[in-house]
C-alpha cells in the first residue's frame, strides 16, 4: 500500500471515531409537555373528551405533547394518546386522605394537570368547604413533586341523577367556590386555571344518564379544555375563543351607561340557576350599580354570589359588591344566583342603573 492511500484510510478512521463520539451537531428537540388528565369515570371511562382534545391539539400545531397517567385507554375508539388518570367512583377527597397522587405524579411526572373532580363527592353529599381543602392539598402535592406545575381545575359539568334530588344544587355551590379558591391558591410559578365546564352544559342533552358527558358533552368538555390547555402550552397553534350562550334578555342602556343582561345557566327539576352580566356601556367610569327585575312564576332566590341580592315578593334588586362595583367604559361583571321555581323559569325584563 502506498504512503498516500495509507494516510486516506487513516483519515478517513479517525473522521469516523470523531463523529461517533460528538455524534451529529443538529440541536436537541425540547422534551415533550406531560400532560395528566385527573379525576373519576368522567375523565377516565371512556373520557372521549381526552380524544378529541387530544387530536384537537395535534392538529392546531401542538405535537410535543404526552398524554400521561398510570391508566391506559379506557374504551373510547377515537385514536389518540389515552394514558391518564381517571379512576372511576373516586372521591377527591378520598385521594387526598388516602396520600394517593403522590404515587401516581411519581409514575407519571407530569407538566400540567387537567383536573374534573368532585362530582363523586357531591353526589355522597361531602361539603364544599372539605372538597376544597381536598382540591388544596392535592395542589400541595402537585407542586411538590413538580414545583413549576401548571393546573387546570374544572368547574365540573352538572349532575341530575334521578337517585340524588339533591346533586344539581350541591354541585352549583362547589363551582360557585372554585374560582374564589383558585384565586387564593393560585402563583406565578405554579398557576391555577379555572375552566369553567358547566356553563351551556345540558344533563338532558348532553349526558346519558344525568352525570356521564355522551358524545354531545364529550364535545363540549374538549371545546372549554382547548382554548385554557392551548394557552398554557403556548405557540403551536392558535386557541379558540370559549363559546358562551347568549343571553336571552338584554336591556337598552340607559342614561348612564349601564346595561345588564339575563341568561338561565343551568336548570333543573324544581330550580335553575341564573346569571346576569352588567355592563358599562357609557363613556365614563361607572361608580356602581344597581339591577332590578320581577320574577312572574313565583321564584324565589335562594342563594346569591358576587352581589348583594334582596327580595320582595316578586321583586328582586340586586347590587355590587365592594370589588365590582366601579366598571370602566365596556367593562363588564357577572353575578350569579339559585332559584327555586315551580315551573319552567322565566325570563324577566331587567333595569339597570348607576349607583
Amino acid at each position: 500500500m502506498g504512503k498516500k492511500a495509507y494516510l486516506t484510510i487513516l483519515t478517513g478512521l479517525v473522521l469516523a471515531l470523531a463523529y461517533s463520539i460528538v455524534g451529529p451537531t443538529n440541536p436537541a428537540h425540547a422534551a415533550a409537555v406531560r400532560i395528566m388528565p385527573l379525576g373519576d369515570s368522567i375523565t377516565g371511562s371512556p373520557g372521549c373528551w381526552r380524544a378529541l382534545l387530544w387530536n384537537r391539539l395535534v392538529n392546531a400545531g401542538h405535537t410535543d405533547i404526552d398524554f400521561v397517567g398510570t391508566l391506559g385507554p379506557q374504551g373510547c375508539s377515537v385514536a389518540h394518546d389515552g394514558d391518564n388518570e381517571g379512576h372511576g367512583g373516586f372521591l377527591a377527597t378520598n385521594v387526598a386522605d388516602q396520600n394517593q397522587l403522590p404515587g401516581w405524579l411519581s409514575a407519571a411526572r407530569p407538566d400540567v394537570v387537567l383536573m374534573h373532580f368532585g362530582t363523586n363527592d357531591v353526589w355522597s353529599n361531602r361539603p364544599t368547604a372539605t372538597i376544597l381543602a381536598a382540591f388544596g392539598k392535592l395542589v400541595d402535592q402537585m407542586r411538590a413533586s413538580n414545583a413549576n406545575m401548571k393546573i387546570l381545575v374544572a368547574q365540573i359539568i352538572p349532575m341530575n341523577p334521578s337517585t340524588c334530588g339533591e346533586c344539581a344544587q350541591r354541585t352549583v355551590a362547589l363551582n360557585a367556590a372554585i374560582p374564589g379558591w383558585a384565586a387564593g391558591k393560585s402563583t406565578a410559578q405554579s398557576p391555577i386555571v379555572v375552566v369553567d365546564q358547566w356553563t351551556g352544559f345540558s344533563t338532558a342533552a348532553d349526558t346519558y344518564d344525568g352525570v356521564h358527558p355522551n358524545a354531545a358533552g364529550d364535545k363540549k368538555m374538549s371545546d372549554r379544555w382547548f382554548p385554557a390547555l392551548a394557552g398554557v402550552l403556548g405557540g403551536g397553534g392558535t386557541p379558540s375563543p370559549t363559546p358562551t350562550p347568549t343571553p336571552t334578555v338584554t336591556t337598552p342602556p340607559p342614561t348612564g351607561g349601564c346595561s345588564a343582561a339575563y341568561k338561565v345557566a343551568n336548570s333543573w327539576q324544581g330550580g335553575f340557576q341564573g346569571e346576569v352580566t352588567v355592563r358599562n356601556a357609557g363613556q365614563t367610569t361607572l361608580p356602581g350599580w344597581t339591577v332590578r327585575w320581577s320574577f312572574t312564576g313565583g321564584e324565589q332566590v335562594t342563594q346569591s354570589w358576587n352581589t348583594t341580592l334582596g327580595q320582595s315578593g316578586a321583586g328582586v334588586t340586586a347590587k355590587n359588591v365592594g370589588w365590582n362595583g366601579s366598571l370602566a367604559p365596556g367593562a363588564t361583571a357577572t353575578f350569579g344566583f339559585l332559584a327555586s321555581t315551580g315551573g319552567a323559569p322565566g325570563n324577566p325584563a331587567l333595569t339597570c342603573a348607576a349607583g
